[in-house]
């Protein structure tokens, strides 16, 4: 078994373009995935949880869970470990940590989304929360789309909005706009990406949303009211979304994987409303672990756990 660290998965330097690729492929193969829902553990520990998310490969060869866990007064308060296997033999191959492959990976979905669902030219993208999910997700939308001039606008919180024009600063293709209230990001937006992670309501009312605009929250919080206009509703996972309140009153409803396997329509026109809810899938999580698993090879010494070879009694 290998242990790959998170320095060992960030010193590859995983190109974003590799990163949408990865989730691509990842999604045209669901069908043939044995992919149950996520389980989620919350002891009487106020906001501490423990997701475990396990998934069955056999188009890569691949099994393996992700366990994420969240403690508030830890920094970071989520992390995430990935228990990588071999199908064919069921030997425990990697142990590897969760951390860089759940940002990129959660980034790279979103980037997916807005390539799939968004309006042919659109160009103004809202931000709501611009932490590493955010940040992973414009790493690989200006990856896609390098020639392409943005409006990114920006709700302000902290120095985090100017932090992330920091990130970006050598791309001359972005004019930026920093936002007071969450209608000003709203307005005029063409794609709105909300990674904010903690939001008690909805961010603003039905006539801040254009025609034709892309929701994605990526934390899910805060556009419960556009799930009841909204023209399309997308999933990564239809099973992760039947418990959302107005699920039964969604106008059309679809997963994202349909659309690009062709069974199900997209976008049909330029004034679509459209919400995609990508909760995050281990699909994507231990599709990652394997690509990384086999870019790692000899860099990473294997680690015998002494499993017995054969019966033993205790």
């Amino acid at each position: 078994m290998k242990i790959i660290s998170f320095d060992k998965i960030k010193n590859l330097q995983i190109q974003p373009l590799q990163c949408y690729e990865w989730v691509e492929e990842a999604l045209l193969e669901k069908q043939n995935t044995l992919l149950p829902a996520k389980i989620s553990l919350k002891p009487e520990i106020n906001g501490v949880f423990y997701n475990t998310m396990p998934v069955i490969l056999p188009f890569a060869g691949w099994a393996g869970v992700k366990v994420v866990t969240r403690y508030p007064g830890r920094i970071p308060s989520l992390d995430s470990e990935i228990l990588l296997y071999d199908l064919e033999t069921g030997e425990n191959i990697a142990l590897l940590d969760g951390n860089w492959i759940t940002a990129m990976r959660t980034g790279a979905v979103a980037a997916h989304s807005i390539s799939l669902f968004a309006k042919k030219d659109f160009k103004t993208v809202g931000f709501i929360g611009v932490g590493n999910t955010a940040r992973a997700t414009a790493k690989v939308l200006l990856a896609l789309f390098p020639e392409r001039e943005f409006v990114i606008k920006i709700k302000k919180y902290k120095e985090q909005h100017r932090e992330f024009v920091e990130l970006f600063k050598g791309n001359q293709n972005i004019r930026y706009e920093f936002c007071d209230t969450y209608e000003e990001v709203v307005d005029g937006s063409d794609v709105i990406v909300s990674a904010a992670t903690v939001l008690e309501q909805d961010v603003c009312t039905d006539e801040h949303y254009q025609e034709g605009v892309l929701v994605i929250p990526i934390h899910t919080r805060g556009f419960t009211n556009c799930d009841l206009f909204f023209d399309k509703v997308y999933a990564d996972d239809i099973g992760h979304i039947k418990g959302f309140r107005y699920f039964d009153r969604f106008k059309s409803v679809a997963e994202v994987a349909d659309v690009i396997q062709n069974r199900r329509v997209g976008r049909e026109n330029e004034k679509e409303r459209i919400l995609v809810y990508n909760i995050g899938i281990s699909l994507h999580d231990i599709y990652f672990a394997g690509k990384i698993y086999e870019m790692v090879g000899d860099l990473c010494d294997d680690i015998s756990l002494n499993a017995p070879q054969s019966k033993f009694w205790v």
